[in-house]
């Protein structure tokens, strides 16, 4: 099959397309035929060798922590999915015309294989970080780093949940986040009356954010490791994954939650996708398709 390896850390140029052995479904897994896949922070971090000390890699290594497509093999222990089965979920090696997901949700039927590609990982660590805050119901959250792909689907399944969003983000992201339903504010305003906090940004606000919620136990955060100096919650966004996902599928049938696709790009121009990414500030997410 052909997949993008690296071989080595270094710039979004070090990823090459190869042709590569098929990997095959283990215990509690599938195997897809991959359409698309997406570009995490986590993906193109590892790349750039900089998560090196907390992620070792293993080279030749494939990127690609999100893939959709279509069920070609199911793994023993698998249950309520078969063959032809269209899906979306989390792999470790999902820019591959085959990749093994360790855990899947049905692809909701609004949604393009883009979308799915550019849910699982965001919606999983949304989900988590959303959790770990408690009932939301009637509640004021304020979402830092509203905009991005975790960012934007903490808005919608919050206000799923019955909560009014507060979405801070840069100026130009403002009438997106007031499409999604939330009220934007910009980075540096300090609006009253925020009950609870998600810092999905990890831009070193968390100091502000207790002060503005008032109790380091109504904050939590995907993105700042430094949370255990403030006591707030570092959240561990894979703890829970098939449950998330599974309900992210559902609000995705339902209309409550719609992954946000930037920029689309073919698997031979990945390196472009991680040079995107990598500059940030993006709507939604970088997608790749296979």
């Amino acid at each position: 099959m052909r997949a993008v390896r690296f071989h080595r850390y270094g710039e979004p140029g070090v990823l090459t397309l190869e042709d590569v052995a098929e990997p095959h479904a283990g215990p509690g897994e599938v195997r897809i035929r991959v359409v698309a896949t997406s570009v995490n922070p986590i993906d193109w971090k590892v790349r750039a060798g900089h998560l090196a000390a907390a992620i070792p890699t293993t080279f030749p290594a494939i990127p690609g922590a999100d893939a959709a497509g279509v069920v070609d093999e199911v793994g023993d222990q698998v249950t309520g999915v078969g063959a032809g089965d269209r899906v979306f979920g989390l792999t470790r090696a999902g820019a591959a015309e085959f990749a093994v997901l360790p855990f899947s949700a049905r692809l909701p039927g609004p949604w393009s294989f883009e979308q799915g590609a550019a849910a699982g990982l965001v919606s999983v660590t949304a989900m988590a970080g959303l959790e770990a805050l408690g009932d939301l119901d009637g509640r004021t959250l304020l979402v830092e780093g509203a905009a991005g792909g975790v960012g934007s689907a903490a808005v919608q399944i919050a206000l799923a949940r019955g909560a009014r969003v507060v979405g801070r983000a840069r100026a130009e992201h403002h009438d997106y986040l007031r499409t999604l339903g939330a009220v934007p504010v910009a980075y540096g305003e300090t609006p009253g009356g925020i009950e609870l906090a998600l810092d999905t940004a990890g831009a070193g606000t968390l100091a502000e954010l207790v002060a503005l919620t008032g109790n380091a136990a109504r904050v939590a955060t995907v993105a700042d490791y430094n949370a255990a100096t403030l006591g707030v919650t570092l959240v561990e966004p894979l703890a829970r994954a098939s449950a998330h996902l599974a309900e992210v599928s559902w609000l995705g049938q339902a209309g409550d939650y719609t992954p946000r696709v930037e920029a689309s790009y073919p698997l031979e121009k990945i390196a472009d996708a991680h040079a995107h990414a990598e500059r940030g500030h993006s709507q939604g997410k970088i997608v790749v398709v296979v």
